[in-house]
């Protein structure tokens, strides 16, 4: 029909987050688009041999994407790298898997965020060098959880009173921070790491410890029952 819609997008910014087998012959990648945030397509003919995508289906690595489709699953039509080869080995290529893994349960799809596309690149090519691991992974927690809507007050209380470096709070999720006798849920943490995380500043061993216990119990409040696989093989190897 003349003038309607061709719901083709051309060489779109995208990351790959997640690929599976679909029929015999075919995979389905979710991409993570910086204008079009998560994004399901169907890449035809992938598992083939001799299919030119078969290569370019690669994690962690910046690809110029082009899909078409009025449905939720697009059809793939093409991939071409973008960026330099970023390579992930040993720990950071399981640190790369896990920020993969909350992308994929907590972006909703076709819901754009661009700021987070490109924190989510500087990420990679930080957490590459293999150093200060575990500190990357809490900067891009909270990150996600900021951008995804989900308040995460650092600086005040729960009555807006700002915080207080020498006490201790019982860090709640959907409250933030509160009287250590108001409530019985959340999380323990103390004043001072409160306003370290607000700095970004994770210099502290009080902090780094803390900060791990608050990011775990808010994403699983976020989460939900199902846990994150990645995230147990961290622990397992490292507690990250």
């Amino acid at each position: 029909m003349a003038g309607a819609p061709s719901h083709r997008q051309h060489n779109q910014a995208a990351y790959v987050l997640h690929t599976y087998a679909f029929k015999e012959t075919s995979l389905v990648a979710e991409l993570f688009t910086k204008a079009h945030g998560r994004v399901a397509t169907l890449a035809k003919g992938a598992r083939r041999p001799r299919s030119a995508m078969r290569g370019q289906l690669q994690s962690f690595q910046m690809l110029s994407a082009t899909w078409s489709g009025k449905n939720e699953l697009k059809t793939l039509h093409s991939l071409d790298w973008a960026d330099g080869l970023v390579l992930l080995q040993g720990e950071a290529l399981m640190c790369g898997f896990y920020l993969n893994e909350l992308l994929l349960r907590l972006l909703p799809r076709e819901d754009a965020h661009e700021q987070l596309f490109d924190y989510y690149q500087a990420t990679l090519k930080v957490i590459a060098k293999g150093v200060d691991l575990a500190i990357h992974l809490r900067r891009f927690e909270l990150r996600l959880l900021q951008e995804m809507g989900y308040a995460v007050p650092l600086g005040m209380d729960e009555n807006d009173a700002p915080i207080d470096s020498e006490r201790d709070y019982r860090y709640e999720a959907e409250y933030g921070a509160c009287d250590i006798n108001a409530t019985k849920n959340g999380v323990l943490v103390s004043g001072q790491t409160l306003l370290d995380m607000a700095k970004d500043d994770y210099d502290s061993a009080e902090t780094k410890q803390q900060s791990k216990q608050l990011m775990r119990y808010l994403l699983q409040h976020y989460l939900g029952d199902k846990p994150l696989h990645t995230r147990q093989l961290l622990i397992d190897l490292q507690g990250f």
